[in-house]
């Protein structure tokens, strides 16, 4: 599945979130320009130290300081741009388009669905997308391109010591990925249990006179300090799940660092390694573990933006009401042709009704309770309002009478 799929971006989103990891891995590589002038540095006042050899100019070295601070400066303003600029008009366009995809879904899909899930999918799971595509994905893929380019210089140089300082980053990687089959149902229960609590503060505020009327405030508290008190430790288990398991990647990432101080000191002292390679090693490995770093620490967000996905998704899934997309009334009469409706649990309430309702004059609906006649009255009112372009309900008198 691509990232457009998993993660419901744009064709501008991809691009972006693509040209935010190729900046970010240009950056990462750009700080080894610094490494590489500290080693010849290095190198150079070694040979003086060993050999006699004069002591190497230094205006080399600045100009060389110079360029790449200025380096750094514009792929870390390029990587900043794509990463958290242009690319936060992207949750812009996701809200959009589910506000559109929600506009043409017929009106069972809101009866089967709580407006609190449907509040926090508009509003949550953009966020928690929009956090990844902006922190997550772009750093992990450049870490990914910066990891590629070091290996290859790395192995040019000494392909035994590449082995020890590389092996454990794509291992970490590896176990962390592993660790999502049991996290994600962890994330889900989590989100379902504030999803609880989202919908007992709506229907709080929807029922507060009734609560009030009735005498009921601490009841209906006590519901919610319940549900508050699940979402906690269910939240708490969540979070200890996910922090175990990026610690412990972290502290096999860590290994690399070990593994190569280990077998660079034995090499040196089998004299197959030279210090100086031992010792841009070292510099190198220290700056490789880095951007693994920050993408540790928020990958649990990149799982739990799959699952806020995956929800997202859902909507368009959904199939879109029937109907014409023209609508050129001839006065304002109200006309029903062969009219069905149905609710969310599949009971039909209408089957083909045909009826006018005309302009000026009362139509009477007479049925037994429950027959559909509010409905057709409310489908009437709206309809006549809409194509006379008056708000007011009421512009066609349609009363309903129980036999």
């Amino acid at each position: 599945m691509s990232i457009k799929e998993k993660y419901g971006l744009t064709d501008e989103g991809v691009r972006n979130v693509k040209l935010g990891a190729l900046w970010t891995a240009v950056s990462n590589i750009a700080v080894f320009a610094g490494v590489g002038i500290l080693f010849l540095a290095m190198g150079a006042f070694a040979d003086h130290l060993t050999s006699g050899a004069p002591l190497p100019d230094i205006a080399p070295y600045a100009l060389g300081l110079a360029a790449f601070v200025v380096a750094l400066f514009v792929t870390e303003y390029l990587a900043y741009y794509y990463q958290y600029g242009v690319i936060y008009k992207e949750s812009g366009r996701q809200r959009i388009g589910l506000a559109e995809r929600l506009r043409k879904l017929p009106l069972s899909f809101f009866g089967r669905r709580d407006l609190a899930d449907l509040t926090e999918t508009i509003m949550g799971d953009v966020k928690t997308i929009e956090h990844a595509y902006s922190h997550v994905l772009p750093e992990l893929y450049g870490a990914y391109i910066m990891l590629g380019v070091a290996a290859v210089g790395l192995i040019a140089f000494d392909w035994r010591l590449a082995i020890a300082a590389l092996w454990s980053a794509p291992v970490a990687l590896a176990l962390l990925f592993a660790s999502r089959r049991f996290l994600s149902p962890l994330m889900r229960a989590t989100r379902m249990k504030n999803l609880a609590v989202s919908d007992d503060i709506q229907e709080a505020l929807e029922c507060v006179r009734e609560v009030r009327a009735t005498n009921q405030e601490e009841r209906y508290l006590d519901g919610i300090r319940a549900h508050i008190d699940e979402a906690e430790a269910q939240t708490v288990k969540g979070e200890l799940a996910t922090g175990i398991c990026v610690n412990g990647a972290q502290i096999v990432l860590r290994l690399g660092i070990a593994t190569t101080v280990l077998a660079g000191a034995a090499f040196v002292l089998e004299g197959t390694c030279g210090f100086m390679t031992l010792f841009c090693f070292l510099l190198v490995v220290s700056r490789i573990y880095a951007p693994f770093d920050q993408c540790l620490m928020l990958i649990a967000e990149l799982f739990a933006a799959k699952t806020a996905s995956a929800r997202m998704r859902s909507f368009y899934d959904e199939p879109l009401a029937n109907g014409g997309e023209t609508y050129a009334p001839q006065g304002h009469d109200v006309v029903f042709d062969d009219v069905s409706f149905s609710y969310g649990d599949g009971e039909r309430v209408l089957s083909h009704v045909g009826f006018t309702a005309r302009e000026g004059e009362v139509t009477a609906l007479v049925g037994p309770s429950g027959s559909g006649k509010s409905t057709c009255a409310r489908l009437a009112a709206r309809l006549w309002d809409a194509t006379s372009g008056r708000v007011s309900v009421g512009g066609v008198d349609v009363a309903t009478v129980d036999p």
